[in-house]
C-alpha cells in the first residue's frame, strides 16, 4: 500500500493529521455501507439532545447521561478485516483499535464543533458514499486558525498529536448521503 502525505508543507495543516485518498476499493465500500445499513442504528443521544445522525458503537461507548465511557458489543467479525488494515496504516500493533464507531449521516446532517472524548487516543475516519469537509480550527490568541479536509468516499484520515488534541474538528451538513466508520485507539 503506498501511503500519500495530503500535506507536503507541514503548515498546511494541523500536525498529527494523515489523509491517504482511495484508502479502500469500491467493492469494499459497497460491502461496508451494507454492514452499516444492516446495523440497528440509533439516533445519537448527546444527555438529553437528541442528534441528528444514526450511530451504532463498538468496543466501548461513551454514555452522556453518566458523563463516563461503557463498554459496548465487541467490534463484529465484518469491521476486524478493515481495523487490521487501519491499524497497519497508524503503524499500530495489531489489536489497537478498540471501539469502532458506525454512522449514517442523511442529506443535511452534520456535527458540530468537538474533539473526541479524552479516553481515546489515535482517531481513524473512513469516509463511505459521499463528501464530506471536515473542518478543524484551533484558537491562538483572539482568532481561530482554521483549516479544511475534503474526505472524499472510501478514503481514510488520522488524527493524532496536535489534530487530535489541540484543534477542534466538525463536519457542516452534507450535501449526498454519507457514511462513516471510526476506528479509536485507547490511552493507557
Amino acid at each position: 500500500m503506498r501511503q500519500l502525505a495530503l500535506f507536503d508543507d507541514q503548515n498546511a495543516g494541523p500536525i498529527g493529521l494523515r489523509y491517504l485518498p482511495e484508502f479502500i476499493s469500491t467493492a469494499s465500500e459497497q460491502k461496508l455501507i451494507a454492514g452499516v445499513l444492516a446495523l440497528p442504528l440509533e439516533s445519537f443521544q448527546f444527555g438529553a439532545f437528541q442528534g441528528h445522525r444514526r450511530v451504532k458503537s463498538f468496543g466501548f461507548r461513551y454514555d452522556y447521561t453518566l458523563q463516563r465511557l461503557q463498554p459496548s458489543e465487541p467490534v463484529p467479525e465484518w469491521l476486524e478485516t478493515i481495523a487490521r488494515k487501519v491499524e497497519h496504516f497508524g503503524k499500530l500493533p495489531l489489536g489497537s483499535v478498540r471501539q469502532a464507531l458506525c454512522t449514517d449521516y442523511d442529506v443535511g446532517v452534520g456535527i458540530g464543533w468537538h474533539r473526541d472524548k479524552p479516553h481515546f487516543d489515535k482517531v481513524f475516519g473512513l469516509s463511505l458514499g459521499g463528501n464530506c469537509r471536515f473542518r478543524f480550527r484551533r484558537r491562538l490568541g483572539g482568532k481561530w486558525e482554521r483549516f479544511t479536509l475534503n474526505a472524499e468516499p472510501r478514503s481514510l484520515y488520522m488524527m493524532d498529536g496536535e489534530a487530535r488534541s489541540s484543534w477542534e474538528h466538525s463536519i457542516p451538513p452534507v450535501e449526498a448521503r454519507r457514511y462513516s466508520i471510526t476506528f479509536r485507539t485507547m490511552r493507557r
